[in-house]
């Protein structure tokens, strides 16, 4: 049973948010409210077998809840859900797990972590979020040796995903500014499909005619924009200067700063090259090795630039989160599958070939006809061949749409 007053006082203590016209906004929280007792029972007593990890202001553990009435079942049994438990001496921990309840009580967006109730009983501090199955992006970028790599096209789905859960927090009528944006942040389902977690550093944008709020310095070094590091000037432009080190580190599968000097924020590695290298072997150099063939290298530096635009030190020359979706969207458009009837209908006549030159023959025949070039289909039909001449060239027939990136590109950089 709850504490006295827990329930009413959280409600008054809950900020009100007006409802959102695009219906994505709730006026009250639609949260469940669980007691501790329940919680203990779905995490066999918070056992460590049920424990998932833990941070400086709690620890997580995995929780088991009939599907239909989220009541606690037994290890393995029904719904799995996480169990977030703060550190009930954090002097930090109740104004982290009241802006969680307000931020994520009231907004539904795919690409943000669900809120599935709330426990306050005494001084304990509870959230019950959606279970991700995969994990967080951290993990699978720096533990090499525990998970399977990353393929090019679920990085840029990641990448893609995330930037569309920043637009919508900064395209709210009071915007809201993460402000700790950074892989072990970034959550993953069953297939590979990322929420934004962690919003207890979230904070409400400017408003009227100003263009940043100044505040105490918090996050994570390394992936604080300078002029928040340095001066506390907060905005959405902060946002886009961590998602740049993210989308480095996506591209590089290590880390893009020194997490261990506090001296100097900015971005200090391996980025500071990416204005002078070429398309050919300089540019691999940085890249993933374990995406080796998945790409093509004009994909790759126009994602490298986006990261360059991102991660400009003046916040006035960093693109808007909008504008930076926009360009990731058009590159994943260079390799994805987008296929179209009359392509389809020439790969499955291809299927039937055995002959190298017949395919290379093909091959020729799709790119005299722009409008049925597919990139991926092409590709998928030299490796069902098992010819990576054959796959090298498909990786660099495809010339127009990397022309409309360049365009916005340079549009950033004016």
């Amino acid at each position: 049973m709850a504490s006295a007053g827990s329930s009413s006082a959280a409600e008054s203590q809950f900020s009100v948010v007006e409802e959102n016209p695009n219906g994505q906004i709730s006026a009250p929280p639609c949260l469940k409210e669980f007691s501790f007792a329940d919680l203990k029972t779905a995490t066999s007593n918070f056992g460590h077998e049920a424990l998932l990890g833990k941070g400086a202001y709690g620890r997580v553990y995995i929780g088991w809840f009939d599907e239909k009435t989220l009541s606690p079942s037994k290890s393995g049994i029904g719904m799995a859900v996480a169990i977030k438990i703060y550190y009930p001496e954090t002097i930090q921990a109740f104004d982290q797990w009241q802006s969680e309840v307000n931020i994520l009580g009231r907004r539904y967006h795919p690409n943000l972590i669900e809120l599935l109730g709330y426990c306050w009983e005494d001084e304990k501090l509870v959230l019950v979020y959606e279970f991700m199955q995969k994990g967080s992006l951290k993990n699978h970028l720096f533990r090499r040796h525990v998970f399977k790599p990353l393929s090019w096209d679920i990085r840029f789905r990641i990448a893609i995903g995330a930037a569309r859960g920043l637009v919508f927090l900064h395209s709210l009528e009071k915007q809201i500014i993460y402000r700790d944006f950074k892989p072990s942040a970034i959550l993953l389902d069953a297939n590979y499909n990322p929420k934004l977690s962690d919003f207890g550093l979230a904070k409400l944008g400017p408003s009227g005619e100003k263009t940043h709020v100044t505040t105490r310095m918090m996050g994570t070094f390394g992936y604080v924009a300078p002029e928040y590091f340095q001066l506390g000037h907060l905005s959405v432009k902060s946002d886009v200067y961590s998602f740049g080190v993210v989308l480095l580190e996506l591209l590089m599968g290590s880390r893009a700063v020194d997490l261990r000097s506090t001296k100097d924020n900015l971005v200090k590695l391996k980025w500071v090259k990416l204005p002078m290298l070429t398309l050919e072997s300089q540019l691999k150099t940085i890249m993933d090795v374990r995406m080796d063939g998945q790409y093509s290298l004009e994909a790759a530096w126009h994602a490298t630039q986006l990261a360059l635009n991102c991660l400009e030190v003046n916040h006035k020359f960093r693109p808007s989160m909008k504008e930076v979706l926009e360009v990731l969207v058009q590159i994943e458009a260079m390799t994805s599958v987008k296929e179209v009837p009359e392509v389809l209908e020439q790969i499955e006549a291809v299927t039937a070939m055995t002959e190298v030159t017949e395919v290379l023959e093909h091959i020729e025949a799709i790119k005299e006809n722009p409008k049925n070039s597919n990139y991926s289909s092409r590709r998928s039909t030299a490796a069902r061949h098992g010819q990576p001449r054959i796959h090298h060239r498909f990786l660099t027939s495809l010339k127009a749409p990397f022309q409309c990136v360049s365009s916005k590109l340079n549009c950033m950089r004016m």
